[in-house]
């Protein structure tokens, strides 16, 4: 239906036609249809004090609210159907008598009388086919992935002029020397890693999108070039239809390097300073080097760490500027560097939620007040307040000092700003050993309940062959750096087929040690210790069992020395290490004897991720006979610290029941082929050893283990899972035997 109005004009001849949105929307001009007659009905100006409809009409339009019933439905839709058609029969047969071009005139509106289509196309006629003939399936909906792949474009990219077996002006430098093919090696590569256009995987939605890679990959291969010397060069880019249909597009960029610039002066904009040449050898390009964006970078940046080393706290580096001579091709670098004051080290301050005072700060400290300062010192005391455990956050900086020293020196204070960590912690582990069973230890600690690094700690240990529970306490740094004192007490259960034990100890030990956070070179203990211990043991005089009360008493101690890369997964150097024990026994009579082991260990990197590890150890107790030995004290083979393969303990001699006795004297050797693959590892290894009745060693009658094991590498060391089997495996040997733990086995 068209609706239409006339306006009209004052002054004008003719008035234009418009159309209005029934609903109110805007007017437009239009033009009426050049075949169709229009009658256009304007209505009479109307009086502004009249009304627009009268109160009776009005009236008699409302709906009347009597009680009658409503009417039917079905004569309600025949009332519409009959307004929808143009009203009554009648009011269309006088409307079409008046003008044959109107069929309805309908609140103004004038509605055209279209004759009916002509039927040209007899399948209308034809009735339709049964439903059964019909596909019920609907198709199948595109999903969006597949939208976006019909949609997408594909297109190849090619670089032209980084070719280095071309001997065009474009792979010559300004001498004409081809220059060396790893320098566009080194540009590809980078403009590899960094490549919108090989990010895209050779598909964008559109040419438009193709086209902006291409420019962002333009500048950045300008980037590369000038990063490496070419400040002249130039870059092209072209999107080429391929010449077969189908094929993917060509993005080509057209590299013209033009010369490469050299470095010529160099000059550093600094005060003196001590000693003279310090900036200068710092710096390590020379003139004539070609200009590398990295190379100068790390230079740079080798001033800013060497000035702090060397007695400049408060050094600053500026921004540099290279001007190019394009007629010689040479760039002249200059650098200004602020050296500040050359200072001493000054007074330790502390401030934030401090865990201990400035006093324990400078124990943790490896130099002294009027040093020449040296940020490795501030970095090195920065480890050590983290090794603590008590903050969660710190940092170490240089503040201008008070005074100077005695050849006028000025001072740097070390302002320390600590926030103090939660002091207790929850910790676990679990473990499994065949001949060992399953193994589970927890422990609480409060690790600053007696300020300053002064800790408690309760652990308890659950397992199918050992329970114990302990309480310790530990003084952390104590009067200096890295020693540490603790004071324990254990009560302990085990039931292995060698003994049964219940145990009482009561230790103390001095100890300077490694730790994961902190590894050490040279490390050492000494202690003392007393304990009393009921054990059982095979009374070959009686040919049983038999239980007896052991006192003992001793002085343990140990030195170390260590090689190695890292504490718990080395992979180069070697470690040393000596443990001997003067120990007397008061169970059978006052016996003093002194217990011995010598462990040594050898890494050897055969490639980046392959290893070749080596361990050896030898053990002695003299003074004293075996019987007379507590059992826990002898020396047992076996287990997944000592000879894999084999149950725990059960190397060495036996009693009639097969059940170990233990010896006097034990060696072991163990060789390791490790393979790392990422975050996982595989080792094939090989075990030898024995215990023996004598206190010597006798080298002879080696048993040996052989297996494999995988490793899962986390942050805090490797957790380890072994599968071992003993060679010429005897009655009553376990065919296979398992072992987890934490750490490499050596």
């Amino acid at each position: 239906m068209i609706r239409l109005t006339a306006f009209l004009y004052l002054g004008c001849a003719a008035a234009p036609l418009l159309a209005q949105n029934p609903a109110g929307g805007a007017v437009v001009p239009v033009q009426a249809p050049p075949t169709v007659p229009l009658k256009v009905v304007s209505p009479a100006p109307a009086d502004p004090q009249t009304p627009i409809i009268g109160d009776a009409e009005f009236d008699a339009a409302i709906p009347s609210l009597d009680d009658a019933p409503l009417e039917s439905i079905d004569a309600w839709q025949a009332e519409q159907e009959t307004k929808e058609e143009g009203g009554t029969v009648q009011q269309q047969t006088a409307q079409t008598a008046a003008d044959p071009a109107i069929a309805a005139v309908q609140d103004g509106d004038a509605v055209e009388i279209l004759p009916d289509p002509p039927v040209t196309d007899p399948l209308l006629d034809d009735p339709l086919p049964p439903i059964d003939s019909f596909d019920a399936e609907p198709p199948p909906e595109p999903t969006q992935a597949a939208e976006r792949e019909a949609r997408a474009l594909r297109y190849v990219l090619r670089i032209d002029g980084l070719d280095a077996t071309k001997t065009t002006d474009i792979a010559k430098d300004a001498d004409g020397v081809a220059v060396e093919a790893a320098i566009w090696r080194d540009v590809r590569a980078r403009f590899d890693s960094l490549s919108v256009l090989n990010d895209g995987d050779g598909t964008a939605e559109n040419r438009a999108e193709i086209s902006q890679r291409a420019r962002a990959d333009r500048q950045l291969l300008l980037d590369v070039l000038n990063g490496q010397g070419f400040f002249d060069a130039d870059v092209r880019v072209a999107v080429q239809p391929s010449v077969v249909e189908g094929q993917p597009l060509n993005v080509i960029l057209t590299v013209v390097p033009g010369r490469r610039y050299y470095l010529g002066q160099i000059a550093f904009s600094a005060p003196a300073v001590q000693p003279a040449d310090l900036i200068s050898r710092s710096f390590v390009p020379k003139g004539g080097d070609p200009i590398v964006a990295d190379i100068i970078l790390a230079a740079e940046a080798n001033i800013s760490v060497e000035l702090p080393q060397n007695g400049y706290p408060f050094a600053k580096v500026g921004e540099r500027d290279i001007f190019l001579d394009s007629d010689r091709g040479v760039g002249d670098y200059s650098l200004p560097v602020e050296t500040g004051a050359r200072s001493y080290f000054g007074q330790l301050r502390t401030e934030g939620t401090t865990a201990f005072d400035a006093d324990h700060v400078s124990i943790l400290r490896r130099f002294k007040t009027g040093d020449l300062y040296d940020s490795r010192k501030v970095d090195d005391l920065r480890a050590a307040l983290i090794a603590t455990g008590l903050l969660s956050t710190v940092s170490v900086e240089p503040v201008p000092g008070e005074g100077s020293a005695p050849d006028g020196t000025p001072y740097a204070d070390l302002l320390v700003r600590q926030e103090a960590a939660p002091p207790r912690t929850i910790a676990g582990s679990a473990g499994y050993g065949t001949g060992q069973g399953l193994r589970a230890d927890a422990s609480w600690t409060h690790r600053n309940l007696f300020p300053p690094e002064g800790s408690l700690t309760a652990t308890g240990v659950v397992g199918t062959k050992e329970q114990a529970a302990s309480i310790s306490v530990a003084r952390a740094n104590a009067g200096r750096r890295d020693r540490n004192i603790d004071i324990s007490l254990t009560a302990l259960h085990s039931n292995y087929d060698a003994f049964e034990a219940y145990t009482g100890r009561l230790a103390g030990t001095m100890s300077f040690v490694s730790t994961p956070i902190w590894q050490k070179k040279f490390t050492w203990s000494i202690g003392a210790e007393i304990l009393a211990t009921s054990e059982d043991q095979f009374d070959f005089a009686r040919g049983l069992r038999d239980r007896q009360i052991f006192y003992v008493a001793a002085l343990p101690g140990q030195v170390g020395f260590d090689r190695s890369d890292n504490l718990l997964d080395p992979t180069k150097g070697y470690r040393v290490n000596v443990r001997v024990s003067p120990e007397t026994s008061l169970g059978t009579g006052k016996q003093i004897y002194a217990r011995a082991i010598l462990d040594a260990s050898y890494y050897y990197p055969v490639k980046d991720n392959i290893v070749v590890a080596a361990r050896a150890r030898v053990g002695t107790i003299s003074g004293i006979a075996r019987d007379n030995l507590a059992p826990s004290r002898r020396f047992y083979g076996g287990g997944g610290g000592s000879v894999r393969g084999f149950g725990y303990q059960q190397l060495g001699p036996k009693d009639p029941n097969n059940d170990p006795v233990g010896g006097r004297s034990m060696n072991e050797f163990a060789l390791e082929g490790r393979y790392r693959f990422g975050n996982y590892g595989v080792v094939g290894f090989v075990d030898a050893g024995q215990a023996y009745e004598s206190s010597i060693p006798k080298f002879n009658d080696w048993r040996m283990g052989v297996g494999v094991g995988g490793r899962f590498y986390t942050n805090f060391g490797p957790i380890r899972l072994d599968f071992a089997t003993p060679v010429n495996r005897r009655l009553g040997e376990s065919r296979f035997s398992v072992y987890v733990s934490i750490g490499q086995a050596f």
